[in-house]
């Protein structure tokens, strides 16, 4: 018997109108080769880490691609030392977090199992969407539901279509939910701001009610500005799919429109989606599907030359289009 596609993640995109990144400016090009030539030295070895461990592993080298360096360089403002610094504070934060070692499914399953986080659809610009329902919180705080946040963005980023490169963070406080405690939100807003920067394309909060106003004011000075301009509270649902706001939606602002109706979920979203989680069917699917295509990744990568600096656009468009090596054009870019 078929497992009905509702009860699973949907598949990454492939119609969408999403080109490469624009080329650099003289300025981003100047910090870009820097950066990329502090990490590509052969002779490279992570600073403050143990001698026998400094080398950087294989999901490393992978991990700071183009766009990785770009990110980082931009959240600097093009601060070329600065960049450096934070890009090895990540990579010592994800070996020290356990993202190679301790956070495995098996680990953050148990957080899993009411559905209170799940992937399904993509927004307007092919962001894989994460929803979160504190209602169905199963677990008393721990670092297990840090460990299993991180998780599910890692996942994420599995899911990133040709040209995409952040999420849509999707909250529903309906059905009396509560807020996580100060604590748990500080770290959780300190992980997004300082180790995945520029992963959150937009935070979309719903069913918002009136008492926890008072914890998102507690909040907000915690949330760099350029994250408070993707915050949308209560958004607004019509025939035609899911918008910012009316205002926004009459007056035909850029942007305007967050999801296609059929890539929402109907419950608390008003979608067309029927999606119903049932942990026995979805789990084994979003792992399967996950990685299945880390694999690919890993795959097209190596084929690619196995580098750092090697451009997340040219892997998955290797994987979209099932190349060995994908084709690229005079500037090198893949077609």
């Amino acid at each position: 018997m078929s497992t009905p596609s509702h009860w699973t993640p949907l598949p990454v995109p492939t119609h969408l109108d999403v080109g490469p990144a624009h080329a650099l400016s003289e300025k981003e090009q100047t910090c870009y080769d820097l950066v990329l030539a502090h990490f590509a030295n052969p002779d490279y070895v992570l600073p403050d880490v143990d001698a026998e461990k400094g080398a950087l592993m294989e999901e490393e080298r992978m991990w700071l691609s183009y766009e990785c360096l770009l990110r980082y360089i931009r959240a600097t403002k093009h601060d070329t030392s600065e960049s450096i610094k934070r890009l090895e504070g990540t990579l010592k934060w994800r070996r020290e977090f356990g993202l190679y070692s301790t956070i495995t499914p098996e680990h953050v399953e148990p957080e899993s199992v009411t559905g209170k986080e799940f992937i399904f659809g993509y927004d307007t610009r092919g962001r894989p969407a994460l929803y979160l329902w504190p209602s169905r919180q199963n677990t008393e705080e721990s670092p297990r539901q840090i460990h299993f946040v991180v998780w599910m963005l890692e996942r994420c980023t599995d899911l990133m279509g040709p040209g995409v490169e952040s999420i849509a963070l999707m909250i529903d406080y309906a059905d009396k939910a509560k807020s996580p405690s100060f604590s748990t939100a500080r770290q959780v807003l300190y992980i997004l701001q300082t180790h995945y920067p520029e992963r959150l394309g937009a935070a979309v909060i719903a069913h918002l009610p009136w008492f926890l106003n008072a914890f998102y004011k507690l909040i907000t000075p915690l949330i760099d500005p350029l994250t408070r301009l993707k915050m949308v509270f209560n958004p607004v649902s019509d025939d035609n799919g899911l918008w910012r706001s009316v205002e926004a939606r009459d007056q035909g602002h850029e942007n305007a429109k967050l999801f296609e109706n059929e890539q929402l979920v109907k419950d608390g979203w008003s979608g067309t989606a029927p999606f119903t989680y049932s942990h026995e069917t979805y789990w084994p699917a979003l792992l399967s599907m996950t990685e299945a295509r880390r694999k690919d990744m890993i795959r097209v990568w190596r084929e690619l030359g196995g580098v750092v600096g090697i451009k997340e656009w040219d892997v998955k468009v290797g994987v979209r289009d099932g190349l060995a090596t994908p084709a690229v054009d005079v500037a090198g870019q893949a077609l």
